[in-house]
């Protein structure tokens, strides 16, 4: 696999912006957004051409109404597929899975729901993303409080798209995502630590309404952190060191489970035949977290890690995302209904605190020390 990282530092393969810009002036965007991108001086590779197509799909400001709904979905699929292509070429183990999953009845992935983290600071929260996907039909569901580790969360149902029959019901083509989007109490945290994040959302000025964007091309929207000031999150908050270098990028993707065709379709069954080609499930709170209901049932791999350059010159490896995966059961007052015409809005919907606490998890140092230990058993034993 092509990872926009090299095996000593974060190094990104890139092709000049600036040499765009004509082609960027000539579309009927913002100029608060030409000027965004006109300070980056390098695009990433593995998103460059899906960027350039999603820009070349751009509308104007009523593109999506009446008979140009289809265009408004065809952007907002191409803007997750952009969002998906950074997640996939900087972490090997969900590019993998999702191999490795559908090649055993050639089967189709679809997503249960998509994450992000974010830093409630400064207009760089939750609203920083939701408003794209507001934008695009999304609805606003239930909030989420997780005090022990100062953050709250929202998730968004999508919309219901009528030419949604049009995609072929794999990834990002397949039924539109949940989106669950959480931020760090940032005024919950010690001076220090508030004045990091403080230093760098600030910087970022106007990079907050570009939130999706920067998703998209996997970009931060602020200028890289000293490792001192990694570390210093990283004591208090993992979370918050995670955001610090990952950014808007993907947290993870989800697979759903019980949308699957073959035996795997069984949460159960899928954690066994991950783990037994060699891949590491987070164990906290035990591999599958179920909902007190029990018609919620997940897991998740653990983070794959990368070599960051800090600004300081300092390389050190930093937690990047991982992939979900989710089988939600018939809610009850629909058991009678026969399997085969069993529909999504049968079954259990929304997220459960306690699953998801521990899934948040899986980018911690204490999970990925344990993925490591497992590398270093298996290279022992050939």
């Amino acid at each position: 696999m092509s990872s926009l990282f090299s095996s000593q530092a974060r190094t990104f393969p890139t092709l000049q912006i600036k040499s765009f810009q004509p082609f960027f002036s000539s579309l009927p965007i913002s100029k608060n957004f030409i000027s965004l991108v006109g300070k980056s001086s390098s695009l990433p590779k593995p998103a460059a051409k899906r960027f350039f197509s999603i820009m070349s799909t751009a509308e104007s400001p009523n593109g999506l109404q009446g008979s140009r709904v289809k265009g408004g979905e065809s952007f907002l699929r191409n803007v997750l597929a952009s969002m998906e292509a950074v997640y996939l070429s900087r972490n090997p183990t969900a590019k993998a899975i999702l191999e490795l999953v559908p090649s055993v009845q050639n089967d189709t992935i679809s997503y249960d729901h998509i994450a992000f983290r974010t830093f409630g600071m400064n207009g760089h929260g939750i609203d920083s993303l939701a408003s794209f996907f507001l934008d695009f039909g999304y609805t606003q569901r239930e909030e989420l409080s997780f005090p022990a580790k100062k953050l709250k969360a929202l998730w968004f149902s999508p919309p219901s798209i009528s030419n949604a029959a049009h995609y072929d019901g794999n990834g990002i083509n397949g039924p539109l995502p949940r989106v669950f989007i959480s931020q760090l109490l940032v005024d919950q945290m010690s001076q220090q630590t508030q004045e990091i994040i403080r230093k760098y959302t600030e910087s970022s000025y106007n990079g907050k309404k570009h939130a999706a964007l920067a998703s998209a091309l996997g970009s931060l929207t602020w200028e890289k952190p000293s490792h001192s000031e990694f570390v210093q999150l990283a004591r208090e908050s993992e979370y918050a060191a995670w955001t610090l270098v990952n950014g808007y990028a993907l947290n993870h993707v989800t697979i759903s489970t019980h949308r699957l065709k073959s035996y795997l379709k069984n949460i159960k069954n899928l954690n066994q035949f991950i783990e037994e080609n060699g891949y590491k499930l987070n164990s906290e709170g035990g591999v599958l977290k179920v909902s007190p209901d029990g018609l919620l049932l997940q897991s998740s791999t653990l983070a794959d890690s990368v070599s960051f350059e800090f600004s300081d010159g300092i390389t050190a490896s930093v937690p990047c995302s991982y992939i979900e995966f989710a089988e939600r059961l018939v809610l009850p007052q629909y058991k009678h209904i026969p399997q085969t015409e069993v529909k999504e809005y049968h079954r259990r919907d929304g997220f459960e605190v306690g699953n998801a606490d521990k899934i948040f998890e899986s980018t911690s140092k204490q999970q990925q020390r344990a993925k490591l230990e497992t590398k270093l058993l298996q290279r022992k034993g050939t």
